[in-house]
């Protein structure tokens, strides 16, 4: 009798099926500090004690894009192990800010399973709930992964889930309670813009490119303890579509997070997860560069949020902003669409 683990295949889940995830994480200011080291992340709200505490914070808390790898490298061993592709994010919430010395732990619902028609492969959609060592939530979200079946005869049990909401509403966004930017320092956070500064429909080409290393690809995901073998095993990768590794997807996004703090500086503290894509795959070697177009707007009172469309593109820049081709489709250099909502100050406070 085997002891280790191969993971969950399509026909091992089930609608309503509960997974509490192994191995909780304690998040320290060495976890930061690498996640800055491999991300190059400037927003000063995450890189200060002084200037956080300066807006209301006891300290930096931990950038929540750090606290949703953390929360979704928990769940790969049991959700997306046996993975063809992670599709989609929805619903994500920040409920809690997390600080260093804060414990996570991840708790998934399986929402529906639906096998594909080729026999072999099916989607798996979840909503994962992180807690911190007390209990409380701090994140929750959905996904829906592609995942392999074990054996291609298994019967599934097919229930597709609801669609999810096509963004998180402005009037559930949660500001963390003592967050206070009537002193915030623009000189320190390194821009002068505010809430009122920036239109709906407005683009942002962040200019900068970086380039990703295969070892710090792969130091990112383990320091998410995410397991997928796409990113780690290159003989696995040999006979695969690709033929070799997988950047996680989460590497993306939090690269093109850190590229956004040219002309977003401020629009720090994500508060949500509208929806998120990878479109199209991300190797060692390639340059990363993103843009983003403002969506909407929204006045929490003593702060604003944006809601932003981040589109991260590999070896091209902006080049006019465009992403999809005629069919509609994404053009073969996009590699992610994520589209989130961000707090930010305002100029004049109501």
């Amino acid at each position: 009798m085997t002891k280790s683990n191969p993971g969950n295949f399509l026909e091992d889940f089930r609608p309503g099926q509960r997974i509490d995830h192994a191995t909780p994480r304690t998040l320290t200011e060495g976890d930061v500090a690498l996640n800055v080291a491999l991300t190059g992340s400037r927003y000063a709200l995450f890189s200060a004690d002084t200037f956080a505490q300066n807006c209301g914070l006891p300290g930096a808390p931990v950038d929540p894009l750090l606290v949703f790898h953390t929360v979704f490298g928990k769940t790969v061993p049991d959700i997306s192990l046996n993975a063809v592709a992670n599709l989609g994010y929805a619903e994500g919430r920040f409920l809690a800010p997390v600080y260093p010395g804060d414990t996570l732990n991840s708790v998934s619902e399986v929402l529906g399973v639906k096998q594909n028609s080729n026999g072999k492969t099916g989607v798996v959609t979840v909503r994962t709930d992180g807690f911190n060592q007390d209990g409380e939530p701090v994140l929750s979200y959905v996904r829906w992964v592609m995942v392999n079946k074990r054996d291609a005869g298994a019967a599934v049990e097919d229930a597709p889930p609801k669609t999810p909401a096509p963004a998180v509403k402005g009037s559930e966004l949660i500001l963390p309670p003592s967050l206070d930017f009537s002193t915030y320092d623009y000189t320190l956070a390194g821009s002068p813009h505010t809430f009122e500064d920036y239109e709906i429909g407005e683009k942002i080409d962040h200019v900068d490119g970086m380039t990703v290393e295969e070892a710090e690809h792969q130091i990112a995901t383990r320091l998410y303890q995410n397991t997928a073998k796409v990113h780690f095993d290159a003989f696995a990768q040999q006979g695969s579509r690709f033929g070799k590794r997988l950047i996680y997807g989460g590497v993306a996004i939090s690269l093109a997070r850190a590229l956004a703090f040219n002309g977003l500086a401020n629009a720090a503290y994500v508060l949500a997860i509208n929806g998120g894509r990878h479109v199209n795959p991300l190797f060692a070697g390639d340059t990363l560069y993103a843009w983003t177009e403002v969506l909407d707007k929204e006045d929490l009172g003593h702060a604003g949020a944006l809601r932003l469309r981040l589109v991260a593109l590999k070896n091209q820049s902006a080049h006019a902003f465009t992403y999809k081709v005629d069919d509609g489709g994404y053009a073969e250099h996009v590699v992610l669409d994520f589209d989130y909502w961000a707090a930010i100050p305002k100029r004049h406070f109501t």
